[in-house]
């Protein structure tokens, strides 16, 4: 249990139970970060409605959701709320109380860009309604930092850090860890990418220096979108404490689980009657002058059909060859008969054939209509 957790517990006896029945999470916010919330977005996602009560209760949580649907504000924003609203440390070196950890550091810069805007908007909202709050400070560390950057980030450490697996542990190896004794919060992105790797076993490993070093047990907060099995990757993420008669016992993790399963709709369509007369000879080849020998029956020239129709029938259409000149004869194929059948259309939809074999081709054929 946080440090936060339990101060709220002494303020507010009775908290603690109230939280996981509470019908709208966003009143365990402070003011200014519910106004900033309700006035950018509709309501909370999934993810948020349930993930807010088990992180505002300091339970190691684990949640799987789909991309777009929040995950990434669920797991900050609780965090986010408490620096706005309580002091800052008098102790330079005691600022960092958020980690974050991205496995990409393409992410780990979007992360840094994105948290911008609700530190931005929970400051506007408490200056509109005249409510002090501290905007919390963000910075990142990956190997692309300078060393300049990187020494006063020592020296002025951020309330936010952003970093990776590796950076983080080269600043445990570095006199950087001492920025790192006041984390209370960690959140590892795309938990799947590192489960059942030797990147994240050294991960966890790092976690556990962590967990040495902290005053208290920081939270571990995980996030993914395809994340499986659940309850692998919550023992993953929360790993082990020595219990009372010297064994080690696994930390307990809330998993929340607003995932989505999709919907398949799978047909399997033989286009001609017969099987068995495919492969026959049909006559001569075309071409007098080949020496290709004579034609055979095909099942393609009753696949086009098949195809245009349910091209006409959708906006986009993707089709799959595992071979490129197969990919360009049916796509040729498809727009000659889309000129026959409708040559008075305005518009007609895409067709685009994907060469599963070779996706480092130059772009693929044309679509209907061009």
């Amino acid at each position: 249990m946080t440090r936060r957790v339990r101060r709220a517990l002494q303020e507010k006896p009775g908290w603690l139970a109230s939280v996981s029945g509470m019908v709208d999470p966003l009143q365990l916010f402070s003011a200014p970060v519910r106004d900033w919330f309700t006035e950018t977005f509709a309501e909370p996602t999934p993810p948020q409605l349930k993930g807010w009560p088990a992180i505002a209760a300091g339970d190691h949580t684990l949640i799987l959701a789909p991309t777009g649907t929040g995950k990434t504000l669920s797991a900050f924003l609780w965090a986010i709320d408490r620096l706005s609203v309580e002091p800052v440390p008098d102790d330079p070196l005691n600022r960092t109380r958020v980690l974050y950890i991205s496995p990409l550091r393409a992410l780990a810069v979007d992360v840094n860009k994105n948290l911008r805007d609700p530190l931005q908007g929970i400051e506007t909202a408490a200056r509109r309604n005249r409510t002090s709050v501290n905007t919390p400070t963000v910075a990142i560390r990956t190997g692309d930092t300078p060393a300049p950057q990187r020494r006063q980030l020592v020296r002025h450490p951020p309330d936010i850090l952003i970093t990776t697996p590796e950076s983080l542990y080269l600043m445990l190896t570095s006199r950087a860890r001492e920025t790192l004794r006041s984390v209370e919060h960690v959140i590892v992105d795309e938990i799947h990418s590192l489960a059942g790797t030797k990147r994240g076993a050294h991960l966890m490993l790092s976690l556990e220096r962590l967990e040495e070093l902290t005053v208290g047990s920081p939270q571990r907060i995980a996030l993914s979108a395809t994340q499986r099995p659940l309850d692998e990757i919550a023992r993953f993420l929360g790993g082990s404490t020595p219990a009372e008669d010297g064994t080690m016992r696994p930390r307990p993790v809330t998993v929340i689980d607003a995932g989505i399963s999709k919907e398949l709709d799978i047909e399997v369509v033989v286009p001609v009657d017969d099987m068995s007369s495919l492969g026959g000879t049909v006559g001569p080849s075309a071409d007098s002058t080949s020496s290709a020998g004579p034609a055979h029956r095909s099942i393609w020239p009753s696949i086009h059909p098949s195809l245009l129709e349910l091209v006409e029938q959708h906006n986009s259409t993707l089709i799959f060859a595992n071979a490129r000149q197969l990919c360009e004869r049916l796509a040729t194929r498809l727009n000659e008969l889309a000129t026959d059948t409708s040559e008075s259309e305005p518009e007609e939809p895409d067709v685009v054939c994907a060469d599963v074999a070779s996706s480092t081709d130059a772009p693929g054929a044309p679509g209907v209509g061009d």
